[in-house]
């Protein structure tokens, strides 16, 4: 089996057997591709997974570390990363065909730097939640976008696949199908069921999709599908009321679902629900909101430290001060 073929097997067992978004599929096929191509141009001689070995991995990890495109712009450590958690998997995907290749437990990943996790707090969230004008069709569309994607956790993904159909208005509650093609329902709050109500009222179309576009060319060989609002667009939107409510956080669908999260983290929710509600497979993945806030620790710091100490207060106010040995 040459590589190239190794890859596309790999390719079509995420797709056949795995079921794997075209997104992730696309991304795989990208790192994978890439591996490929050094390969070629710097170790011609390696045209089978047999003969991946570790010094070729090592020597390609520095290629990616010093790639820069035509503008400069290198690839960041994470995206590096993701080549090689692409790599590893075809070759574990390998490893259970019994194709001889190299171990992927000998493939390390970089360490990375952490990421600041954006997020708004709620009074942040009620400003920017004010700024759609209500009085037009699309001001209530996006006033419905941003109840829905604050009171849900939903990723930009899911919400836009929407329909109408799907939504089970009277009970606040719907089912979808997130990433790694996990289902879950999602529960809706009063105010985003009520904005979402107003805003189907106001429609004047029997599109299927719930968020629709007013704007732009139609496809008319794509039919209603055309009307879909994408993800870009919703980023957009928000983007637009971000700027619009002058907040000193750019915030993002995705930071909406971290105020979501963190929302339900600062009122007292259980992890375990919070990763139910956001869709985590792994309860790691949630625990990167107790990095945020953990009110526990919040609590014990405020009763301790400098529990001992005087006050600021006392000391201006030339009140004595115990000394300590």
């Amino acid at each position: 089996m040459t590589l190239p073929e190794a890859i596309d097997r790999y390719l079509e067992y995420l797709e056949v057997e795995r079921n794997t978004s075209k997104l992730t599929i696309r991304n795989y096929r990208h790192y994978l591709t890439r591996f490929l191509s050094y390969l070629s141009a710097q170790h011609p001689s390696i045209v089978s997974p047999g003969q991946v070995s570790s010094e070729a991995v090592r020597q390609y990890r520095l290629f990616l570390s010093r790639y820069a495109d035509d503008r400069g712009t290198p690839i960041k450590r994470v995206t590096q990363n993701y080549h090689l958690i692409a790599l590893r998997a075809m070759l574990r995907y390998l490893i259970r065909q019994d194709v001889v290749t190299l171990n992927p437990e000998k493939i390390e990943l970089s360490k990375t730097e952490s990421r600041s996790l954006k997020f708004l707090e709620r009074e942040q969230v009620d400003r920017l939640l004010q700024q759609p004008e209500i009085s037009t069709i699309q001001g209530l569309r996006d006033k419905a976008i941003m109840e829905m994607l604050f009171s849900t956790g939903l990723r930009v993904s899911e919400l836009v696949k929407l329909n109408r159909d799907s939504m089970n208005l009277d009970r606040r509650e719907f089912g979808v199908i997130g990433k790694g093609q996990r289902a879950r329902v999602v529960f809706m709050s009063d105010g985003a069921c009520e904005w979402v109500e107003r805003y189907l009222a106001n429609r004047e179309d029997d599109a299927k999709p719930l968020f629709i576009r007013y704007s732009g060319r139609t496809n008319e060989q794509k039919g209603e599908e055309a009307l879909r609002l994408t993800a870009r667009s919703v980023e957009r939107i928000v983007e637009k009321y971000v700027k619009k409510a002058r907040l000193p956080v750019k915030i993002t669908p995705h930071g909406m679902r971290h105020s979501f999260a963190t929302d339900l983290l600062f009122n007292g929710a259980d992890l375990r629900a919070i990763q139910e509600m956001l869709g985590h497979k792994n309860i790691s993945t949630t625990q990167i909101y107790t990095h945020v806030t953990n009110p526990q620790l919040k609590e014990i710091h405020h009763k301790f430290h400098r529990k001992e100490a005087a006050s600021d207060s006392d000391l201006l106010a030339g009140k004595p001060v115990g000394t300590v040995e």
